[in-house]
């Protein structure tokens, strides 16, 4: 039988919002198969340091649902983390204050003003751990997962009826959309001296941050934001300045053993893509994809709307 005739969803892209996407299609009863070109352990999504907060992404007025969708499972998973890889974990945003958040900050529990900034128990995510959970859960259900590089979106709207388009940055190249630009993040990872919380101070006129993020696999240092940078090799002296930058906050990090570095682009756009289009040949293809430094906060609202979208429905 071939995919027409089956009624398959071809998910094009295997990052956290590709298997997001995958899963809430299963679980709605659609028969699906993934297309990604690398594992989920060597995408962007990998990379990120991962804590549940809407960071760097548009609309405002959209995200703010859909991340709370998100925070909802993972607070749900939180409960399972070593399975899941997602655990509770305090700490405190710099620099913000709750009168500065939108609306869906009603729906955060525990968000509170205090002297060193907003304080918060949020979902903090292990994403090497939490990425090989949603793929065991997605081949569970008997999802095949294919490695495939895409050029066009055209290769899978040959294939299947239905194609969701998780390129992330992919997309810049797949669509094509140049509205797409990478966000270079830079990361340290060092031996945990003790640090129990997380911490982050974002300059908006710089393209330095500064957070830690207590991870099982260490304490990971961060960070940078640099607009259409597309290295993908850590750079030593922006490392240094990063370990700098967090000791000035927790003194005892000055001397943490670094043990690893990583470095992730982040497929930025001024506005999330989520979008559905019916092509020439009668095919469907949605879009979801331009999530920026957020997609682990947005990635399952954003999901459940690609799959209303796969069904017709409006977002």
């Amino acid at each position: 039988m071939d995919s027409e005739a089956s009624g398959e969803v071809i998910v094009v892209g295997g990052g956290v919002i590709g298997l997001a996407t995958a899963l809430v299609l299963t679980w709605r009863g659609h028969r699906v198969r993934m297309w990604s070109r690398d594992p989920a352990q060597r995408t962007t999504s990998a990379v990120a340091g991962a804590l549940w907060w809407p960071y760097r992404i548009d609309p405002v007025e959209r995200v703010g649902p859909w991340s709370v969708r998100s925070l909802r499972r993972y607070e749900e998973w939180a409960g399972r983390a070593a399975e899941t890889g997602v655990r509770m974990v305090e700490g405190v945003h710099a620099g913000t204050r709750l009168d500065g958040l939108g609306a869906w900050a009603g729906e955060v529990a525990g968000l509170r003003d205090t002297d060193r900034g907003l304080a918060a128990r949020l979902p903090l995510i292990d994403m090497p751990a939490h990425l090989a959970w949603l793929h065991g859960e997605l081949t569970a259900t008997g999802v095949p997962v294919e490695r495939r590089s895409v050029t066009s979106l055209t290769q899978a709207t040959a294939a299947a009826p239905v194609v969701v388009n998780c390129t992330g940055l992919g997309a810049r190249d797949v669509v094509p959309d140049p509205a797409v630009r990478p966000v270079r993040g830079q990361l340290v990872v060092v031996e945990n001296p003790g640090v129990r919380t997380w911490f982050t101070a974002a300059d908006p006129a710089s393209d330095a941050t500064t957070y830690f993020f207590p991870q099982p696999g260490g304490l990971l240092l961060g960070g940078t934001a640099e607009e259409d940078a597309w290295s993908l090799e850590p750079d030593p002296a922006v490392a240094d300045a990063i370990v700098a930058r967090c000791a000035a906050v927790r003194p005892e990090i000055a001397g943490a053993r670094v043990l690893g570095h990583r470095v992730g682009l982040r497929p930025a756009r001024p506005a999330v893509r989520i979008e559905r289009e019916v092509t020439p040949s009668g095919r469907v293809l949605v879009h979801n994809y331009g999530h920026g430094g957020a997609g682990v906060t947005v990635a399952w609202g954003c999901a459940e709307e690609a799959a209303r979208l796969v069904e017709g429905a409006d977002g």
